[in-house]
């Protein structure tokens, strides 16, 4: 039986409900290591991480190194004594933090892996429209997500939900695989297995400006997952132009419509407080959607306070 001191290493909100988990069954939490205060928003003000919050609400020992190679920081993560080490969402480890803790380092996952390695699985899975995922724990390596797995946890994703909601209820399924994950390691109970390295693995790439924006010539229920696959964060957009003007238009939510036409891709047409903007086979119907400078507003809202008297499209 190992008597369990661990160190937490996270940053987002999806890390904090497994801290949480943790916390609340009364583990030795030795300390909690997440990333430095960053400036945000318009006014740059320092904003501190979800975890950090978590973490000094709670009283918990807390370091935000810079450099995870730093000797100071290697020196305070040792001196914590902890025996094992859970991370959630952080960042890559070097082999000097990984390999610290005599039970080693394990990682919890938003995806079956080895499907979906990298920096957005609960995103890439909805984008490419996967009708299952789950998570994984496993023991962190000199690679990234490619360790030896310890247990999984699986759930259908649903029809149409967005990544936003598909994430909650990972972070939920995630907390249960932790906690086992913990019980685990503790009776000295851990199995491992192997991850494959070679067939069909798709991964999970780091979101950006270029792939996060919408292809109007694509097939429209590949543009419906794509906008569901990136809401409410960091969301789908497109330019549309119309009245003489060019927007960058996020947009969160819409519905795929097949509908068989000849209009030419991303043309736009408003009719009874609606927005359709065609698709090689249909068209979207645009629900929640944000100009520059305005609050997400529903479609109708936002033709309330817009007269287009020109033809609009996107592109």
């Amino acid at each position: 039986m190992n008597s369990l001191k661990i160190v937490f290493m996270g940053t987002p909100e999806f890390a904090v409900g497994i801290l949480d988990a943790i916390y609340q069954r009364d583990y030795n939490i030795a300390g909690v290591i997440t990333a430095p205060d960053k400036p945000a928003g318009r006014g740059q003000k320092i904003k501190y991480s979800a975890v950090k919050e978590y973490a000094l609400e709670k009283g918990l020992n807390l370091l935000q190194p810079t450099n995870l190679k730093d000797e100071t920081f290697l020196a305070d993560l040792k001196s914590l004594g902890a025996n094992l080490q859970v991370v959630v969402a952080f960042r890559m480890l070097p082999e000097a933090v990984w390999k610290m803790p005599e039970l080693g380092t394990f990682n919890l996952h938003a995806s079956l892996l080895p499907q979906y390695r990298g920096a957005a699985p609960i995103n890439w899975a909805v984008i490419n429209g996967e009708k299952r995922t789950g998570v994984t724990t496993f023991f962190i390596d000199e690679k990234i997500d490619t360790g030896a797995m310890i247990l999984k946890a699986e759930t259908d994703i649903i029809a149409d939900e967005t990544a936003g909601e598909l994430h909650d209820r990972l972070m939920d399924l995630g907390k249960d695989a932790v906690v086992k994950t913990l019980a685990l390691i503790e009776g000295g109970n851990v199995e491992t297995t192997i991850q494959p390295q070679e067939g069909d693995i798709k991964t999970a790439y780091k979101l950006n400006k270029d792939n996060c924006r919408i292809d109007w010539g694509r097939p429209g229920i590949e543009v419906y997952n794509l906008i569901r696959g990136l809401s409410p964060y960091p969301a789908a957009w497109t330019f549309i132009k119309g009245n003489g003007q060019e927007w960058n238009v996020k947009i969160y939510e819409a519905a795929f419509i097949v509908n068989a036409h000849t209009i030419k891709n991303g043309e736009i047409s408003i009719e009874n407080k609606e927005i359709r903007v065609f698709v090689p086979d249909g068209y979207l119907l645009l629900k929640s959607l944000q100009f520059p400078g305005k609050r997400r507003l529903p479609a109708g809202e936002i033709l309330n306070g817009m007269n287009f008297t020109t033809e609009i499209s996107a592109y």
